[in-house]
């Protein structure tokens, strides 16, 4: 049973009687006897604040773990004591889901994902068998040089093409806009649209800054016309699935994505339909005395790269001095 002080229950009860006069809550939070409560109870909440991050933050850091799996009881305390209720859905989050705390709070990985690989190979010709044996779930990045073959999307697919396939005020920009996700990585674009509103000397690389950017494919109409140029890569297992989501990277020369690591479930594979770009890899922290430092590769026109993001920290650099388009899917 919660046992509770004489003048919890007090504030308690003056709490339900201000409702049942239909005073707002900022009204109820500018009484006097309110803010005076809140003061005594500040400083103590702020201390155990301060106590319990400590402990998520060393637990999570040093065990390479999750705060999901930190000892039910210490998150109980923080939330019952600071945010006076027991239900952690009922406040907002404590920190930013950003890439650094992401990181800090990953599952530590097992490092034989990496272990004895010093490179990434380059194949063709692969049977489903040979793939999946090999290179699907094994942690080896693999570049499957024949696996474009027979798409027209490296033929179809521009910037002018995109342009048209997400006009203004069509269904499929107003989806994407709304409902999928946006990258712009370290442009000053917001939003898809506005990608491209850009003027066409820029879009064609000839004046103006350059820029690389990403988006997910969530939109149904939009995925079927993109879907009629190119198919699931021949080599994947007969038994996995793909997602419904595919991401289209784009961008210039010299730009790309900085050193990270994905969130996703699955690994993935990315078609280089446009350009080439080098993939520079490198194993989770804990698997720095085991795994090689740095492998890299670079993937042309027709390539399709498989690697598990979730596992491998990559950057990418767009090379030459073509627009690179790109576009990729996970698989399970």
């Amino acid at each position: 049973m919660e046992q509770v002080s004489a003048n919890q229950v007090l504030f308690r009860q003056l709490i339900k009687r201000s409702k049942d006069l239909g005073i707002s809550d900022d009204e109820f939070a500018k009484m006097s006897a309110v803010k005076k409560y809140n003061k005594k109870v500040d400083i103590f909440n702020f201390l155990i604040v301060l106590s319990v991050l400590a402990a998520l933050g060393a637990a999570g850091i040093l065990a390479g773990v999750s705060y999901q799996v930190l000892p039910k009881r210490l998150e109980g305390l923080f939330f019952k004591y600071y945010f006076n209720t027991t239900d952690p859905t009922e406040i907002g989050c404590l920190l930013e889901n950003t890439e650094t705390t992401q990181d800090v709070f990953r599952p530590p990985v097992d490092c034989s994902m990496c272990r004895g690989i010093t490179e990434i190979v380059r194949v063709s010709n692969l049977t489903k068998k040979e793939f999946e044996e090999k290179y699907a779930y094994s942690g080896q990045a693999v570049v499957v040089t024949d696996g474009t073959a027979n798409w027209t999307a490296p033929e179809v697919f521009s910037f002018a093409y995109f342009k048209k396939l997400y006009a203004p005020k069509s269904v499929a920009l107003r989806s994407a806009e709304r409902d999928c996700q946006f990258f712009p990585y370290k442009t000053n674009f917001t939003s898809l649209g506005q990608v491209f509103r850009m003027p066409k000397a820029r879009a064609n690389l000839k004046t103006g800054k350059p820029w690389y950017i990403g988006w997910s494919n969530c939109d149904a109409e939009a995925a079927n016309v993109l879907r009629s140029h190119y198919n699931r890569p021949y080599f994947l297992p007969e038994r996995s699935e793909s997602s419904r989501i595919d991401w289209i990277f784009m961008g210039s020369p010299g730009y790309g994505a900085h050193m990270h690591i994905d969130n996703v479930h699955f690994p993935s594979w990315q078609a280089q339909l446009r350009g080439q770009k080098k993939w520079i890899l490198e194993p989770p922290l804990e698997c720095a005395d085991v795994c090689v430092n740095q492998i890299s590769v670079i993937v042309n026109t027709g390539d399709i790269i498989v690697l598990n993001t979730n596992k491998w920290f990559h950057q990418t650099v767009i090379m030459g001095d073509e627009l690179s388009i790109t576009i990729g899917s996970e698989y399970d």
